[in-house]
Parts: C-alpha cells; sequence; structure tokens
C-alpha cells in the first residue's frame, strides 16, 4: 500500500526514530508498503519519519539502469560502523522536500550494520550512490535533512519554498 510522504517542514521529521525492537509481520508489511511508495515517488530511499513512522526503518534502492536489476534493500536499525576519509559530493534531493537539489558533500564510502527482513545481520560496505543514499536515509532516522548541510540562507529559502507548496496542496 502507498503511504503519504510528509513534506517539510514537519515536526516529525526532525525526531530522531526509535530502534526496532524485535521482527514483526506488521513490520514487515511496513517495509514491503515503504519500498512501493519510494518507487511509485520515485525515488532512490524512504525512511519511516518520511511516512509519519519513528522506528530505526529505512529501504532504498539505487540501480538507476534501465535494464539493471532492481536490488531493494530493508534495513531494520542501520548504523553506520565506518566512513572513509575521502568524500564525494553529491547533488542531493529528497521525497520530503520535492524538486529541490543542492550538493553535499559525505564520506565517500561507508560500512553500515543492519537487520533484514528477516531478523539477519546483516554488514555490507558501500560507495558512491549507495554510500550517499544509506548516508541520506541514515540522517533521516536521526532528525537530518540534507538541507541541514546547507548554508542557513540556502535552507531558509528551500524551507520557504516548502511552505508554499504545502499551502498549495492544502488549498487544492
Amino acid at each position: 500500500m502507498k503511504r503519504p510522504i510528509l513534506i517539510h517542514p514537519d515536526p516529525r521529521l526532525k525526531k530522531v526514530c526509535v530502534a526496532v525492537p524485535d521482527l514483526s509481520d506488521d513490520l514487515r508489511v511496513l517495509a514491503d508498503d515503504m519500498l512501493e511508495t519510494m518507487y511509485a515517488a520515485p525515488g532512490i530511499g524512504l525512511a519511516a519519519p518520511q511516512i509519519g513512522i519513528l522506528q530505526r526503518l529505512i529501504v532504498l534502492d539505487c540501480v538507476k539502469e534501465e535494464d539493471g536489476e532492481p536490488r531493494p534493500l530493508v534495513m531494520f536499525n542501520p548504523e553506520i560502523i565506518s566512513a572513509s576519509d575521502e568524500t564525494n559530493v553529491y547533488e542531493e534531493g529528497c521525497l520530503s522536500i520535492p524538486d529541490q537539489y543542492a550538493e553535499v558533500t559525505r564520506p565517500k564510502v561507508v560500512e553500515v550494520e543492519w537487520m533484514d527482513r528477516d531478523g539477519n545481520a546483516q554488514r555490507e560496505t558501500f560507495g558512491g550512490l549507495w554510500a550517499t543514499c544509506v548516508q541520506h536515509e541514515i540522517d533521516h532516522l536521526n532528525g537530518k535533512l540534507f538541507i541541514d548541510y546547507l548554508k542557513p540562507l540556502k535552507r531558509q529559502m528551500i524551507t520557504r519554498k516548502m511552505q508554499k507548496l504545502k499551502r498549495e496542496r492544502a488549498r487544492a
């Protein structure tokens, strides 16, 4: 089931999420809903707080090639355990901040641990777009948005555009 995505500014997007204690069928359904919502948006990542659920769950799939095999990842309680000193700059966007993009500098490579949808511990090293995306989504779990990396003036400008968008959507 597709879920509505919260638009910034929304206080739920600034909250630190709680760890998922145990996997349940409800949480697996939530993960499936999040993947459906992400693909429909379309996006390459989605964090639970973006749909108003304050739990440590993210989904991502950074395969963008037309003929590429999709690789949906579901991560419960993801944690970055190491990050490279070398950085990368990507123009990031966010489903909660539609049509706004800005360059963000992040570690080029990160190692992440998480629990998969079957409750198995996983660990993987990500580079390139995958590294950027997983860091962006984990930031959401900590109440941080990509615009928080920007200079105050640019951040305020984007926030004002989002307030206007929300007013327009409320009127429609």
